[in-house]
C-alpha cells in the first residue's frame, strides 16, 4: 500500500468516526456532564485535596464570590513572598523545591545537604547520551525528553517500588537531571538535524540549577548573574500551579494506578506538551512576531489597538481570534506570576538593550485587557499571564523556541513529584471518574 493510498483510507474512516463519535451538546446539559471537569462558570470540580499548593483568584464579600487579584501559595507561604525573601542576586530554585517536596523551607544545614545530593545525581548513566539522546534526534524536545525518562527506567534495579522513599530517591534523581535530557537533545537536533556545531558540556555540582541551564547551553559556558537571576524566578514561578492543572492531575492520575515513577512523569510530560498547556509562550512569540511586522510604531496605541481587534476578529496572525498570552482559566484580575515576573523582564530588558520590544509587550498589555472584555463582553475582568512575557524572556536569554516548553518542565517536574508523593502518602484508590453511556442499542 502507498501512503497516497493509506492517506485516502485514513479520511473515508475520519468520517465514520465524527459520525458514530459525536455526541450531541443538549446531552452535556441534559446530564449536567461538566465538560472538562469544570462548571458552566468555568470553575473546576473539585476532586481531591493538597497540601502543597493554593492558587486564589475570588472572594466571598457579602455572600458574593467577587475576583480578586491573583494569589499563588506554595506550602502556607505567598510565593511573591518566598522570592521577594531570597534577595537581590541570591538563587532559590533548590530552596523552594525542596519546601515543595518536602513540606518546609529547609535550614541552612538541609540547603545545603540537598544541594549536595542533586549535585552528585547531576548525572546520566554511562553512555546514555550517545546510545539514547542522540539517537533520532527531534526538534520535539518533549518527546525526546521523554523518551529519555522511559530509557532511564531501564537503569533503575527499583524501579517498581513504588515506597515514598524510593519515590523521594527517584524524584530527586529526575530533578537533577532534567536540564540535561532537555539541553542535550536539542544539542543532538541542531546538529544532526540543523547542521549546527555539538557540544556537550558536563554539569558542575556546585553550580545551582539555572546557573548550569545556562551554562549546558552556551558554547562558552558564560553567563551573568542578571540572567541566572531571571531565569532562576522563573523557574520558580513556573514550578507548580495547583492540583487541577492537566498535567500535574495526569500525576495524580496515572500515580492512583499503581504506576512507576517514569511512566507517570513521561505521562505527565505528554499533557504538558500540548498547545493548550505548557506551549502557550510559543504561541505569545509567533504572535509578537507577526505583530512586529505588521505594527510600524511600538508606542502608537492606536494602531496597536487596531491590530489587535483585527487579530480578535479573526483577521490576522492565525485567525483564531485569540491574544495569546492575555486571560487565563483560573485568573480574572491577575495572574501572580506575571506580577512577580514582570519586575524581572524588566531587569533584563535593560540589561539586553531591549527597552524598545518591552515596550511594545507593556502596550498590549495595556491595551490588550480592555479590548477583548470590550468585545467578549466579558465582566470579571481580564489580564495577563505568566506566558506572556516567559517567551520573551527565554528569547532576550538566547533560549531556542524548540526548549521553551521543555524549560517549562524543568521547573514543574518539581510540582509533579511533589503532587506523586502526596498521592502515594494519602490516596489509597485508583482515581476513575464516571462516563454515561448515551449509545443507541441496535439488538
Amino acid at each position: 500500500m502507498t501512503q497516497e493510498q493509506l492517506n485516502a483510507y485514513t479520511l473515508k474512516q475520519e468520517q465514520l468516526c465524527r459520525s458514530a463519535d459525536k455526541i450531541p451538546q443538549e446531552l452535556y446539559n441534559e446530564y449536567q456532564v461538566n465538560r472538562g471537569l469544570r462548571d458552566l462558570d468555568g470553575n473546576g470540580v473539585l476532586t481531591g485535596l493538597t497540601n502543597i499548593s493554593k492558587i486564589v483568584a475570588s472572594k466571598e464579600v457579602n455572600g458574593k464570590k467577587v475576583p480578586c487579584d491573583g494569589e499563588l501559595w506554595y506550602r502556607g507561604y505567598r510565593v511573591k513572598n518566598l522570592i521577594k525573601d531570597l534577595g537581590y542576586d541570591e538563587l532559590g530554585y533548590e530552596k523552594i523545591a525542596y519546601l515543595l517536596m518536602m513540606g518546609k523551607l529547609p535550614d541552612d544545614t538541609e540547603l545545603s545537604e540537598f544541594k549536595y545530593i542533586l549535585g552528585e545525581n547531576r548525572k546520566l548513566p554511562v553512555s546514555f547520551t550517545r546510545d539514547v539522546i542522540m539517537k533520532a534526534p527531534s526538534n520535539d524536545i518533549m518527546n525526546s525528553i521523554t523518551k529519555s525518562i522511559l530509557t532511564l527506567a531501564s537503569y533503575d534495579d527499583d524501579v517498581h517500588d513504588t515506597s515514598v522513599a524510593n519515590t523521594i530517591k527517584q524524584s530527586i534523581h529526575l530533578v537533577a537531571i532534567y536540564p540535561l535530557l532537555a539541553v542535550y537533545a536539542y544539542h543532538a537536533y541542531n546538529h544532526y538535524v540543523n547542521d549546527g556545531s555539538m557540544y556537550i558540556h558536563q554539569p558542575d555540582p556546585n553550580l545551582s540549577t539555572a546557573e548550569n541551564l545556562l551554562m549546558l547551553m552556551r558554547p562558552d559556558r558564560s553567563y551573568t548573574p542578571v540572567e541566572a537571576k531571571v531565569l532562576d524566578a522563573a523557574l520558580i514561578l513556573h514550578m507548580e500551579h495547583g492540583g487541577g492543572n492537566n498535567s500535574t492531575f495526569t500525576t495524580r492520575v496515572v500515580t492512583s494506578s499503581g504506576s512507576d515513577t517514569y511512566s507517570t512523569i513521561a505521562a505527565a510530560m505528554s499533557s504538558l506538551k500540548g498547545p493548550r498547556h505548557g506551549g502557550a509562550n510559543i504561541k505569545v512569540m509567533e504572535m509578537m512576531e507577526n505583530i512586529r511586522e505588521n505594527i510600524k510604531d511600538f508606542n502608537d496605541k492606536e494602531e496597536i489597538e487596531a491590530y489587535l481587534s483585527k487579530i480578535l476578529e479573526k483577521q490576522a496572525f492565525d485567525k483564531k481570534g485569540l491574544i495569546y498570552g492575555i486571560g487565563h482559566a483560573v485568573y480574572s484580575l491577575s495572574d501572580p506570576r506575571e506580577r512577580v515576573f514582570k519586575e524581572y523582564v524588566v531587569r533584563l530588558a535593560e540589561a539586553k538593550g531591549r527597552q524598545e520590544d518591552l515596550k511594545l509587550y507593556e502596550n498590549i498589555e495595556e491595551i490588550a485587557p480592555v479590548l477583548i472584555c470590550k468585545k467578549r463582553k466579558i465582566y470579571k475582568g481580564v489580564s495577563p499571564n505568566v506566558d506572556f512575557y516567559s517567551g520573551f524572556v527565554y528569547d532576550m536569554l538566547g533560549i531556542p523556541i524548540e526548549l521553551y516548553t521543555a524549560i517549562f518542565a524543568i521547573a514543574r517536574i518539581v510540582g509533579w513529584c511533589s503532587h506523586r508523593i502526596e498521592e502515594l502518602i494519602c490516596m489509597d484508590k485508583i482515581i476513575r471518574p464516571s462516563y454515561m453511556s448515551v449509545m443507541e442499542e441496535l439488538e
